[in-house]
């Protein structure tokens, strides 16, 4: 029996993973470069695996001013993500889990300060019992740490619960804890190999509540 959803957001709830590629693609035109999308996306969902402005003075040959790059991608990526809509199906999802009484979580690889604002401005913050971010943790997603946070804040197991992930890195860190994997990606991730989910959706507004819980429930973990 489902008992908890545990929600990644960026991606996931907003989609702030595009906003911050299209903003450092700005960064790299500037330059005279293009940013792949393939090396960004070993990024996502994590901390560490990629460095856009290293990336960017071994394209260059030469060093940058990294904290004026900085200062201009946060203004730019900030400008882009002002007035993004919530993914489809994901109010929808929040409201008929708080119907069934669910418990909802939210486990991030972000920090508290980066996600909280948005919550709190998306009328979102009141939905979550639980919400564990980087600031919490050694090691973030693919690391199963966030998420067996959450496992604990509910005191639920593993094959009582769902997250919803939006990247691989994301879906990596809920398998090893032992959650069920609906992948739901973005415009971003929808490249990325899936093949590790036990369900796959295109958007949360694509099948009926009732028939995505039906089926991981039905899953054997």
């Amino acid at each position: 029996m489902i008992k908890a959803l545990v929600f990644d957001f960026d991606g996931t709830v907003l989609d702030t993973e595009s906003a911050a590629y299209d903003a450092f693609c700005d960064v790299f035109r500037d330059h005279g470069l293009e940013l792949s999308l393939e090396r960004w996306a070993l990024g996502i969902g994590t901390w560490g695996a990629y460095d856009p402005y290293a990336d960017l003075e071994e394209s260059l040959g030469r060093a940058v001013d990294r904290r004026a790059i900085r200062e201009r991608f946060e203004a730019a990526c900030a400008e882009r993500i002002r007035g993004l809509a919530i993914r489809p199906g994901v109010m929808e999802t929040l409201e008929e889990a708080r119907r069934r009484g669910l418990r909802i979580g939210l486990a991030t690889s972000s920090y508290r300060r980066s996600v909280e604002p948005h919550l709190r401005e998306y009328g979102l913050l009141d939905y979550f019992e639980a919400i564990h971010t980087a600031d919490e943790v050694a090691k973030v997603k693919p690391d199963p740490a966030l998420y067996r946070l959450a496992l604990e804040s509910f005191g639920v197991k593993g094959a009582e619960a769902v997250a919803i992930e939006d990247s691989v890195n994301g879906l990596r860190a809920a398998k090893a804890a032992g959650l069920h994997g609906l992948a739901v990606p973005n415009e971003l991730t929808a490249f990325m190999d899936f093949s590790e989910a036990d369900l796959l959706l295109p958007s949360l507004a694509e099948m009926p509540m009732d028939e995505w819980l039906g089926r991981l429930a039905a899953i054997s973990r």
